[in-house]
This record gives C-alpha cells, structure tokens and sequence, in this order.
C-alpha cells in the first residue's frame, strides 16, 4: 500500500464559515505518494512550496499537473540541521518571517489567487506553513483560539513527520536531529501566540499589519470572496 501524505488536512474545519476543498495544508509530498483519505478530491491544482532551495530534492515536484510555486519564507526558517547548529528558538524564527522580503504577504496572495483546491507545504507542514495559514485566518477573522487549535493539530503527526523527513529530505548524510529543542518535534502554541500577539496589536488588527507590510488593498476581499461561505 502507498503512503499518504503526512499532516494533511482541510483548514475549513477550523470555522464553520470557511468552504472545504479551498486551502489545503500538509508536511512535504513525496513521489509515490497516494490519494489522501483527508481530502475529497487529489491532487491540489495549486501548490505553494515554502522549503528552502536546500530542502527541495532534484527533479520535478511529486504533485504532477499542479501549479508549483516556490516561496521560501526563509532560507533557514525550517532547515533542521542550520538550526541544529544554532539552536534558534521557535517564537525568534517565527517573528524573523514577518520582516520584509520573507515572502509571507507573496504565499498569502497566492492563496487568494490561485486555482484551488491549493495545498500550502514546508517539510513538516508545522511553522512555515503554520504561520501562513494562521494569517489567512486572521485575515479572516477566524477566532484565534480556533486558529492556535489548527496549529496545535501537527503535534500528533509530528512521529510521522520526522520518519518520512529522516527517510526522504535532502539533509546532509548522517545529520543530527538530537541538537535541537523538544519544541522543534511539536507544535508549541506559544511561539504563534506571540506571532498573534503582533498582528493584534497593530493599528487595523491583522488586516492593517497585512496593508502596513505591503499587501494588496483588495486581499481581504479575494480571501473573504474565495474561503467564506
């Protein structure tokens, strides 16, 4: 039997007001990979990619026929073994994905624009894709009790995630996952509570963050019109 993808799942189950089949989120797909029982229609027609180059195997992505578009956040946001070595906390890697240039605003869009259904992925399908789908739904005015209990999901696939990462991820021969914190094989609400923090905080919510950082006037509207019911 194939293996499914690991850590998929349909984001409309965090409000009852969000179409299904729109925005799919998951760890990383992998050639061989069959039709997943979380989804009602595969593959995506969209794919955001959010790995690093150094993360992203050879070849062609495992999801033919779909769209593919390559937004690295950050080079090193999610790469195991740079933060191995630097041991970086979670809520400090989050927060550095707000600065300018990282691409988030650019993922966000292509949410909003993109053919659908659209799957976002990174290699776990934890922060970086965590941090983009969390601010859809703020975006969106998903409560953020609702959006921290999306997140808090990946935990449970996180053993699965790792096997397949250790099995398949480009990583250098013989890396060692042992360095980094426990927090890293979870996910911590904390570390996207504090990223919440800051899109609460600013003039306008997360929408006027979003404005302030160079979004399109009419992304809400092309968020609300694609995702609510």
């Amino acid at each position: 039997m194939s293996e499914q993808v690991a850590n998929l799942r349909d984001v409309a189950h965090a409000d009852a007001r969000l179409r299904p089949d729109v925005l799919w989120r998951s760890a990383q797909p992998l050639a061989g990979d069959g039709p997943p029982r979380e989804v009602t229609t595969w593959p995506p027609a969209t794919v955001l990619d959010l790995r690093s180059a150094a993360e992203i195997p050879a070849g062609p992505h495992p999801l033919p026929g779909a769209g593919v578009h390559h937004v690295a956040l950050l080079d090193h946001a999610g790469d195991p073994g740079a933060n191995a070595q630097r041991r970086r906390p979670l809520v400090e890697v989050y927060r550095s994905m707000l600065e300018p240039g990282t691409g988030l605003l650019r993922a966000v869009a292509l949410v909003a624009s993109g053919p659908a259904p659209v799957l976002v992925h990174c290699a776990a399908g934890k922060d970086r894709t965590g941090l983009v789908v969390a601010l859809v739904l703020r975006l969106l005015d998903v409560p953020r009790e609702a959006v921290l209990a999306d997140f808090a999901l990946t935990t449970q696939a996180m053993p699965e995630v790792v096997r397949r990462l250790l099995a398949s991820s480009p990583l250098p021969a013989g890396a060692d996952l042992s360095p980094l914190p426990a927090e890293y094989f979870t996910a911590p609400v904390e570390a996207l509570a504090a990223v919440l923090d800051v899109w609460d905080a600013h003039a306008g919510g997360t929408a006027g963050w979003a404005l302030a950082h160079g979004a399109a006037g009419d992304l809400l509207d092309r968020l609300r019109e694609r995702l609510l019911a």
